[in-house]
């Protein structure tokens, strides 16, 4: 195993040469926007009640949003995932006969309830249509876009960047550029939306800075640098945000409240750090797809593509190697490593899903954690990793397990 692992670390060095350049670009860029907004210490403090004049919040907010070229934002512990931020967004700025456009396909699992489940508050609750043009090989249906354009108007256009468990690369930035100049020249009026999830400062742009007008994340992902304990991000035009902010409050005092009584520290510590540790799992996903390419599977991204997440997807073809794969990532984690993973139906997924994630924040996919649906083609997920050591530990334990 050892062998396998040296032989794929001196394959890769290139690639993580290119992956320590943007990681020093967007360092200096979040380093910049600290010291731009002041950043100081009682920043750091917490807050109770209403949260009123919360410098720590606002501040953390004005320093994503210069981070994302963007115009505003929202970071709050109140936004539990990025399921979450995701359906803040459509709801905020979405009413009742609106129609929405993916030019994705279908969106994450998670947000499959969110949409289109009858009787629980979904868009579909509210009259607000939802639909799809897929991917063509990977690829924006341009043809297909232009053609639903003709005949609908449409309020918001939806892109996915990373893959959810489909069989596809993550787009990249100037994909997303490509996407966006496509729909602003045929529907000027229309809103941009963007699921950044696993996206963050994996390129040195965002999408905000590539033509989206709204952006949502989760904080326990890139973002939060594997420090931030919960939370997520909304970001992009003032005007919208404005409106978003109404939906996780209330529409008559906005962002102007939101008290957090353990103190925003682990916030920006961990945003700061973010973009070291988004190239660690870089290069953890680097690392693995050369590993299992020199194994003969089938991965995603393989070794030498421009990456546009942090996610490396194996197609194993059978369901007790898949199984064991996820099991190998849990055995080697530093939080219930004793633990063995089995298959079961989590709550917001059609299908049984098995996830290894021993994480110190639970949940945290910056974290080197591995999950996917039990169904054909039995493909896992692998994403994160807080140091590329660590990745090389569970490569080990990976590799053993699929012999």
């Amino acid at each position: 195993m050892k062998e396998e692992i040296k032989q794929a670390l001196e394959q890769s060095k290139k690639k993580f040469e290119e992956l320590d350049e943007i990681s020093l670009y967007n360092q200096n860029k979040v380093l910049q926007a600290f010291k731009d907004n002041g950043v100081a210490l009682r920043h750091f403090n917490a807050t109770s009640g209403y949260g009123a004049d919360d410098v720590g919040r606002d501040t953390l907010g004005k320093v994503t949003a210069q981070i994302f070229g963007a115009q505003d934002c929202i970071v709050s512990p109140l936004i539990v995932s990025g399921t979450h931020a995701i359906t803040l967004a459509l709801f905020g700025v979405l009413r009742p006969g609106d129609t929405v456009l993916s030019v994705t396909g279908e969106p994450y699992d998670t947000l499959q309830d969110v949409i289109y489940k009858k009787g629980i508050g979904s868009l579909a609750d509210f009259g607000i249509r939802f639909d799809t043009v897929p991917l063509a090989d990977g690829k924006a249906d341009f043809d297909g876009i232009a053609r639903y354009i003709a005949d609908n108007n449409v309020k918001m256009f939806y892109i996915q960047r990373s893959r959810g468990y489909s069989w596809r690369l993550a787009l990249s930035i100037d994909e997303i550029v490509e996407i966006c100049r496509f729909i602003k020249c045929l529907s000027p009026n229309s809103i941009i939306m963007c699921d950044n999830c696993y996206g963050e400062f994996v390129e040195k742009r965002e999408p905000t800075e590539a033509g989206a007008d709204l952006c949502a994340g989760s904080f326990i992902k890139n973002i939060g640098g594997g420090i931030a304990p919960t939370g997520g991000y909304v970001v992009g035009r003032k005007d919208l945000i404005e409106l978003v902010s109404g939906r996780l409050t209330s529409p008559s005092i906005g962002s102007e409240v939101g008290s957090y009584a353990y103190g925003y520290r682990l916030f920006y510590q961990g945003l700061f750090l973010a973009p070291h540790t988004v190239n660690q799992a870089l290069k953890t996903c680097v690392l693995f797809s050369t590993a299992l390419t020199n194994r003969g599977y089938d991965v995603m991204p393989k070794p030498n593509d421009k990456l546009g997440d942090i996610v490396c997807s194996v197609r194993i073809g059978e369901p007790n190697k898949m199984i064991k794969f996820c099991q190998a990532v849990q055995s080697a984690s530093p939080v219930d490593g004793f633990v063995t993973p089995e298959p079961w139906k989590q709550p917001g997924y059609n299908d049984k899903v098995i996830m290894a994630a021993g994480c110190f924040v639970q949940g945290s996919s910056i974290e080197l954690s591995c999950d996917g649906p039990i169904r054909e083609p039995y493909i896992a997920y692998l994403q994160g990793g807080l140091a590329l050591e660590h990745g090389i530990l569970a490569l080990e334990k990976v590799l053993e397990n699929l012999q």
